[in-house]
């Protein structure tokens, strides 16, 4: 009887080890996700209003509509109000202040260099538009943390596209109708064929489409009830769907995050759309901005707040519409909690981490944005200086150069300016933006590298 003793303890202590192991594991589990794969989808020049999920009656996008049903639809999204700088406040989580835009230096640090060194795979197919639409090698995607590249350094304004592959040539295109299935297709051969399966991976999918010059393919030209540009946005609309069929197919839906957002609001205003050439004669090439003001080069809402619809399965709310302030610049902080790097400390970083507004752990936002130099948003109230920039085409011409202030919560359309009523709230708010331009000597320069 007394030998059976060691074996019952031995037992024991197995059975004592294998629950602590399993209530370990089981706790870590519940406090932190897995490693999700990312998707980024980006759209060029896109309108706030030209999803029917963001109330287009015209547009059918039942694909991206699918989407905002199985993730959280926001609603006061930012990006910046042009090209290259809404890229490289993406990529880095700086304001372009700070960031650089289309003259982004070598030093910034993206988020792919940082998830390459969390383990990462890294590819970016699309249109770069951070380096000066130069093949300057130091500030191409290889260079900035990105394992593949396949793409674009610019824009289309002329009708073509000159593509890159790797730091190579890659030849080029005028057929501007191919290009939203041409980026699809190397977004799906790189998940079926060049990424490692069992490494996670970070997927950056920046479309020229809808920056003009405009054009559908022939599947989809002349199709939809909102002309040439309802043509683009419903074969945008299908092709997003290709990919996300892909991530089915590979068993990637339920660890990978998606996102899909736009660098800017739509290129609307007269001065653009009146001298314009290239397009089908009597086109609309343009997006719809629904009820906020003017469009891309703006300050005003409509040149900065874009559509976003975030999924991740079983961790991002479903079905859900947020009017909590999220921002491009708050990818870098975000995705460092979830993919395990640190945030770079030896620059000022302007993003904030957004983990629990996305995991439904907290319904309020970012406190507040800055609109480059404009003005600010906090909370509801949006201030913008008399001397507040816009690019040229975006310019009101009967704008008094006055300070403004904005309720947006009651008048999203940046009617009715509050300045004169609240000038407390504007020197509040004053203060605030000068801080984040560095004009407050009270706090720290940002960090030369």
């Amino acid at each position: 009887m007394n030998n059976l003793i060691p074996k019952y303890w031995n037992i024991a202590f197995v059975c004592i080890l294998t629950t602590a192991y399993f209530s370990l594991k089981l706790e870590i589990s519940q406090a932190e996700p897995p490693r999700p794969n990312i998707l980024i989808v980006f759209t060029d020049d896109q309108g706030y209003a030209d999803l029917a999920c963001y109330g287009n009656k015209k547009n059918k996008t039942p694909r991206l509509d699918r989407l905002a049903k199985e993730g959280t639809l926001y609603t006061s999204f930012y990006s910046q109000t042009v090209c290259g700088p809404s890229r490289s406040a993406l990529l880095t989580g700086r304001y372009p202040i700070r960031s650089k835009g289309w003259g982004m230096p070598a030093s910034e640090i993206t988020i792919a260099e940082l998830m390459q060194k969390a383990g990462y795979q890294t590819a970016c197919i699309g249109k770069w538009d951070v380096s000066n639409r130069r093949p300057i090698i130091p500030r191409m995607p290889n260079a900035q943390g990105f394992d593949y590249y396949y793409g674009a350094l610019g824009a289309n304004d002329n009708g073509r596209v000159h593509f890159h592959e790797q730091n190579e040539k890659a030849g080029m295109t005028k057929d501007m109708g191919s290009l939203t299935t041409l980026y699809t297709d190397k977004a799906i051969e790189y998940l079926k064929k060049k990424r490692a399966p069992k490494k996670p991976f970070l997927l950056y999918v920046a479309h020229t489409m809808m920056h003009t010059i405009i054009d559908a393919s022939d599947r989809f030209r002349g199709k939809s009830a909102g002309g040439l540009y309802g043509d683009v946005v419903e074969e945008f609309d299908y092709e997003t769907g290709r990919l996300l069929d892909v991530l089915d197919e590979l068993k990637l839906r339920d660890n990978t995050l998606v996102i899909y957002t736009s660098d800017n609001g739509p290129w609307n205003q007269d001065k653009y759309t009146k001298r314009k050439k290239g397009h089908p004669k009597g086109s609309i090439f343009w997006g719809e901005a629904g009820p906020l003001r003017n469009g891309k080069g703006s300050c005003y809402e409509a040149g900065y707040r874009v559509p976003c619809i975030v999924r991740w399965p079983g961790k991002v709310p479903a079905g859900i519409k947020s009017e909590a302030i999220f921002a491009t610049i708050d990818f870098m902080p975000t995705f460092a909690k979830l993919c395990g790097y640190k945030v770079p400390t030896d620059r000022r970083m302007d993003g904030i981490d957004q983990t629990d507004l996305l995991l439904g752990k907290r319904k309020t936002g970012r406190e507040n944005f800055y609109f480059h130099n404009a003005g600010i948003r906090v909370g509801k109230w949006k201030y913008l200086k008399p001397n507040a920039f816009f690019h040229g085409y975006a310019i009101e011409d009967d704008r008094k150069k006055v300070a403004e202030l904005y309720d947006l919560e009651a008048d999203v359309g940046e009617k009715n300016n509050l300045a004169e009523k609240h000038p407390g709230k504007v020197a509040e708010l004053k203060k605030l933006m000068l801080s984040i331009e560095g004009k407050d000597k009270l706090l720290p320069k940002d960090n030369k590298r």
